[in-house]
């Protein structure tokens, strides 16, 4: 079975180069699984013409507001346009609370609307999986700091296995998440410039042998990577961009 990755957003949380927040939607099995939903999300969902309605299954990696504050605005879409389907949300532990006080600081009143969905949260944890509808995604914990524990996400979908590094410095756990895996997405935020709890390409492409993946894309660029992206040679997410992955 052949399915798609479609970045929605590829983007820092500033909007570096013009580009959305972190945002994918993987196609091609059955339902659709979002992976990450930034604040802006919404706006590339629709400028992709996707039914947001349609989608029931999210995965979140950490709890920062541009891989997870376009939630609200999803819950409130759905409202308004009389969504009836049940919204899972898999994501690390106290997101629940975190979107509630997030719909509250944006919209007043809004978290206590009785609509006609449910919004259902899984909680992701360290060395454990879960079922996603039609994914089964298991997790391991990264180096970058959220407020709650930040996670990697390998997502098995339509007999293929996608990998998601999150925001996160170099860790062992990225091997074990990606390992084989037949897509490798990973943040590469600067060239070579050490951030703290975030990557830099070199340092990713230093690791690629031991993680044996069958390819790698490379997003989350700030504006560093972004000025320097013909200096390495790997693959560059954009806004937009399809990925088959056969």
């Amino acid at each position: 079975m052949s399915i798609s990755l479609q970045f929605i957003g590829s983007g820092d949380a500033f909007g570096s180069g013009g580009r959305l927040q972190a945002c994918m939607l993987l196609r091609g099995a059955g339902d659709d699984v979002v992976i990450d939903l930034g604040a802006s999300s919404l706006v590339g969902l629709k400028r992709a013409h996707i039914d947001t309605a349609s989608l029931k299954w999210i995965a979140i990696s950490h709890l920062h507001g541009d891989h997870f504050g376009g939630l609200p605005f999803l819950v409130l879409d759905g409202q308004f346009s009389r969504r009836e389907e049940t919204l899972t949300i898999a994501a690390p532990a106290g997101a629940e609370q975190r979107v509630t006080a997030l719909m509250e600081a944006s919209f007043p009143g809004s978290s206590t609307v009785q609509r006609k969905f449910d919004v259902v949260y899984k909680e992701l944890h360290h060395g454990e999986w879960v079922e996603l509808g039609p994914a089964r995604i298991t997790c391991r914990e990264v180096d970058h700091v959220s407020g709650a524990p930040s996670l990697a996400l390998r997502i098995e979908y339509g007999g293929r296995v996608v990998a998601y590094s999150g925001d996160t410095a170099w860790t062992d756990s990225l091997v074990e998440i990606a390992r084989h895996a037949d897509l490798f997405v990973c943040e590469g935020y600067t060239l070579t410039r050490p951030i703290r709890y975030h990557m830099d390409v070199t340092t990713l492409v230093s690791h690629l042998d031991e993680i044996g993946c069958r390819r790698m894309i490379v997003t989350h660029m700030g504006p560093d990577m972004l000025a320097n992206r013909g200096a390495v040679d790997v693959e560059f997410a954009e806004d937009g961009l399809v990925v088959e992955i056969a």
